[in-house]
């Protein structure tokens, strides 16, 4: 039920016991360690160290009888991105139902709209900032945050450039080349100066590195 990525990374007790409250919801622990198998102690060591990490919520509730009150668990909303999300490939889908419906050139026309909103929501967060490499690493910090896991880098004799490690919009640059471009304007609008994008590309199956050199 975890998305692959996870699966393998996961330990398989944790996920166990995330598996088991997506299917159940909230559920004590009792009623966890009947589920899985486990030991009351080792389900809410499991559980505890979930809650540490921010992927479970704990509620405790007393009990009506004598005893130690219940501890019930459920999934945080953190915990929402270990499932499968729709991701580029319903991005795709849509993109290709626009082209369908609304002729050849509308599926370009929504990504520029697309780029159009992130440029205003990033000019606001940089407004204050005064020199290039202030900017620079503010958008490199930012683009970081919306999963690009760039930094700023400026070598003697170099340009300055934003480096970024991974593109969550690859897929959608495959197929649609010219939001390549787009970027780039939407980078250099925000910057106020030229730019020039390389790929550097590490083996056939790894995602290539993307490079900005600012001028």
């Amino acid at each position: 039920m975890l998305l692959t990525v996870f699966k393998d990374l996961v330990k398989p007790q944790w996920r166990a016991v995330l598996e088991e409250l997506k299917l159940s919801g909230e559920t004590s622990v009792s009623d966890l360690a009947r589920s899985l198998g486990g030991s009351y102690m080792a389900i809410k060591t499991h559980c505890e160290e979930l809650t540490k990490a921010g992927y479970l919520v704990r509620t405790r509730l007393p009990r009506a009888e004598v005893g130690r009150p219940e501890i019930f668990y459920s999934l945080s909303t953190k915990a929402d991105a270990l499932f499968p999300q729709a991701g580029a490939d319903f991005t795709l889908e849509l993109l290709e139902g626009v082209r369908l419906m609304f002729g050849e050139s509308a599926p370009e026309k929504l990504l520029f709209q697309y780029f159009q909103k992130q440029s205003d929501g990033l000019e606001k967060r940089l407004a204050k900032l005064q020199t290039i490499e202030e900017k620079a690493a503010k958008l490199a910090a930012l683009r970081t945050q919306q999963g690009y896991a760039g930094f700023c880098k400026q070598d003697p004799d170099e340009p300055l450039r934003i480096v970024e490690l991974h593109n969550p919009l690859q897929r959608i640059f495959e197929r649609y080349p010219r939001a390549v471009t787009m970027e780039v304007r939407m980078l250099e609008h925000l910057l106020g100066c030229k730019i020039t994008r390389r790929e550097l590309h590490g083996g056939r199956k790894t995602t290539p590195c993307v490079v900005f050199e600012i001028h």
